[in-house]
């Protein structure tokens, strides 16, 4: 019988990514990490892989290297390092071997680092915060002028801002390239290194609306220019082979942006953004400014590749420059691809790949033949103990849209039996389950629980007008997709439907507390980070005010009505789930002060309650945060359910006898 997979999975499998392929496409560089169980200390280094022979090796000596990244003419490999202060700063070491040197010195540390095209320069993101001209070493109040002032996992930003540097590789003099009031991000170079294209927000907008724009600016220094007229958002940029145009991960919808549900736009001076994909696809930008977008690659054939996704299966892309018929090159269903790194001919590419069955893995795509080849497979023997769940997709059509569902089992799952279900919902709302290894629904599902994880219009990957049918609707049609399924599901004849769980996170955790304040058929409920009242999340989130206006639908101050009647707060006392509150002290995205006014008012009614703080943990914590942290979310939501939706307990509650095989 298969040992489940437990909440002790954050020190036991060990995790790849970041790759980098060389220009001549036979190498991969890329990160590996594994978490040491008695310290829960994380250490990474760097890994070198001879694509045609398989032989791999440590190049790094680690102990927390990352983000490798082949120069242009490979004969040098950048990664980052922190320095003895914690910051993260560029390091470079030959390919052939050697002694790493460290080439910056930066308080703000380096995010994004990207090689000019000659290998002589490399352009990176830091921080830069004014100066505050005091020397006095005692505690010193902090100062707000606007209202993004913070953000979740970066933390405090006051009058800080991400700008643009570069760094000469033989010399490592340093030069600051952007200033000014703005976060600036995704430094791409011309192919003649003479300019270098950005992202970044700055306007006197920036503190009530998403507006991350294009802008160029030579690389010796002077004057950015807008680029990207007619784009309300722009979440990444390459340029074409001879430097006239740009292509674009964008947005031309004020109310979806790019990085959820975009298009590929193409850029040329003094004519309009044009479209050249539809929104069947969505190009993968990553999450800014955590996660930096896959590459995209403009190639000297006229084609544009990037990673895409559709419905929640992942794809290497490739369309023409000019429009027209988009292919699929490689990927598909049981596939979620993340970064990418292409060779010099565009011919293969590295990716990290998760599937269903197993944590990430470093993939190599045959351009040509379509074909995705698995490179490493680090967590073979703990996935051949722990056998993963089994992943069934089925499709419900409500009011015109196919709500796409997934249904995992346990690995020994027997039809003639009788099981428990929980309901899994995912953020957003533009998040998205994708046919890929999710740690809360493999430790659920491989415990015995059939796990249901619905994607409800708002979720991404399925189109802009799917995507935009929960604005202003919170905990209405999107709820009425999620309970449609659960009830397609209870029908099923091995589902005992009087043994419910449901559990979600961020605006899955907004959406389990909705629905058990308007349904009492679940036996418990495990609640993370949720956003259980609008009128205060408007102004204690770090997007509060640019994304609860556009969610919700107006300001506060103008439709007060609409804040609280789309907030779970306000059916507290239809509650009569237990409830697990589950919620990191340092989230800035949905403070802990949603959970706290929910926990209040729960137990001030009497109902089953409890409440467990995370000390220093963000809204990100579950994917970045300390192992000992995450280890105890997944133990805690094992133990809530294992307690409430077991076959006694659930009986128990409902006051059913217990028979002694019980």
């Amino acid at each position: 019988m298969p040992s489940p997979i437990t909440p002790q999975h954050v020190y036991d499998l060990v995790n790849v990514g970041d790759p980098s392929l060389s220009p001549d496409g036979r190498k991969i560089a890329y990160t590996r990490s594994k978490t040491e169980r008695k310290t829960s200390e994380i250490s990474s280094i760097i890994v070198m892989r001879d694509v045609e022979s398989g032989a791999s090796s440590q190049f790094t000596s680690g102990p927390k290297d990352s983000l490798p990244m082949f120069s242009p003419d490979g004969d040098s490999l950048a990664f980052v390092r922190p320095d003895e202060n914690g910051n993260r700063q560029l390091w470079l070491i030959p390919t052939s071997g050697g002694e790493a040197r460290r080439l910056t010195s930066v308080e703000g540390g380096v995010s994004q680092p990207t090689w000019s095209p000659d290998s002589r320069r490399i352009a990176f993101v830091s921080d830069v915060t004014p100066d505050e001209g005091s020397t006095d070493d005692g505690p010193r109040v902090r100062v707000v002028r606007r209202i993004r002032y913070r953000t979740d996992t970066i933390g405090w930003r006051g009058d800080s801002f991400r700008h643009i540097f570069i760094v000469e590789v033989n010399s490592g003099n340093t030069e600051q390239l952007t200033d000014g009031e703005g976060e600036d991000s995704s430094p791409a170079w011309s192919p003649d290194g003479a300019r270098v294209a950005f992202i970044s927000d700055k306007g006197a907008e920036r503190d009530v609306a998403d507006g991350e724009h294009l802008y160029v600016i030579p690389s010796q220094g002077g004057e950015p220019r807008l680029v990207a007229e007619g784009l309300q958002s722009v979440a990444a940029a390459t340029w074409s082979p001879d430097g006239s145009r740009l292509a674009v991960i964008g947005s031309d919808d004020e109310q979806v942006g790019a990085g959820w549900q975009g298009r590929l736009f193409v850029l040329q001076e003094g004519a309009a953004p044009v479209a050249v994909t539809d929104d069947s696809v969505r190009p993968a930008a990553g999450y800014a400014p955590v996660i930096s977008p896959p590459e995209l690659r403009w190639t000297e054939d006229d084609n544009i590749l990037f990673l895409g996704d559709s419905k929640g299966e992942s794809y290497l892309c490739s369309v023409p420059a000019s429009g027209g018929e988009m292919s699929r090159v490689a990927g598909g269903g049981g596939f979620q691809f993340g970064t990418l790194s292409l060779d010099d001919s565009s011919s293969y590419g590295a990716v990290t790949s998760i599937t269903p069955r197993s944590s990430a893995n470093i993939a190599l795509v045959d351009l040509k033949a379509g074909s995705v080849k698995q490179l490493t497979d680090y967590n073979r023997a703990y996935f051949e103990e722990h056998r993963p769940a089994n992943l069934e997709k089925f499709t419900l059509v409500r009011d015109g849209f196919e709500i796409e569902c997934r249904l995992y089992f346990p690995p020994d799952f027997v039809e003639a039996n009788k099981y428990p279900l929980i309901l899994d919902i995912h953020g957003g709302p533009h998040g998205v389950f994708f046919d890929a290894f999710n740690p809360t629904q493999q430790v659920l599902a491989t415990h015995g629980y059939v796990v249901l994880a619905v994607n409800p219009r708002g979720s991404s990957t399925y189109g802009i007008d799917f995507a935009k049918a929960v604005l202003g609707d919170w905990g209405g049609g999107d709820c009425e997709d999620i309970m449609a399924a659960v009830d397609e599901v209870c029908e099923r004849p091995y589902i005992d439907a009087s043994r419910l769980g449901i559990t979600g996170y961020s605006y899955g955790g907004f959406m389990s507390s909705w629905i058990i304040g308007h349904d009492a058929r679940f036996n418990a409920a495990v609640i993370g980070a949720p956003v259980s009242n609008l009128s205060s999340f408007y102004g204690t989130s770090d997007i509060g005010v640019r994304f609860g206006e556009r969610q919700i639908g107006g300001t506060r101050v103008a439709e007060p009505d609409r804040y609280v009647e789309h907030s779970p707060l306000t059916y507290v006392s239809n509650v009569e789930t237990p409830v697990l509150l589950l919620h990191g002290e340092a989230d800035a995205r949905c403070p802990i002060e949603q959970s706290e006014q929910y926990f209040v008012a729960l137990k001030r009614l009497g109902k089953e309650v409890e409440f467990v703080r995370f000390p220093d943990c963000s809204h990100m914590f579950l994917r970045l945060g300390h192992p000992k942290m995450r280890e105890e979310y997944f133990a805690r939501m094992l133990a809530w359910f294992d307690a409430r939706v077991s076959s006694a307990a659930a009986q128990a509650r409902r006051g059913e006898a217990v028979s002694a095989d019980d």
